[in-house]
């Protein structure tokens, strides 16, 4: 027999939790694992914004924008 099971999410706790160094540190292992993948010609930065931690990937040479533009490198490299 199942038993019905209600989880109540702590909103503070979850805050906390997006912002946290923890969670920075997990995104920017993400955005390693991305900018090895995708080659040279690619950068990441993490930030945090009042709501939470984020990193973006990106091409620094406008030879690695048209290429992404034109493949998706970021894209495949994501797999």
């Amino acid at each position: 027999m199942s038993k019905k099971v209600k989880v109540k999410l702590n909103s503070d706790g979850v805050r906390q939790l997006l912002k946290s160094q923890e969670m920075r540190t997990v995104l920017e292992g993400y955005g390693d694992r991305v900018v090895s993948n995708a080659g040279a010609g690619y950068s990441h930065s993490t930030h945090t914004t009042e709501q939470r931690a984020i990193v973006n990937v990106y091409p620094t040479t406008k030879e690695t924008a048209i290429e992404n533009a034109e493949d998706n490198t970021l894209l495949r490299s994501l797999t």
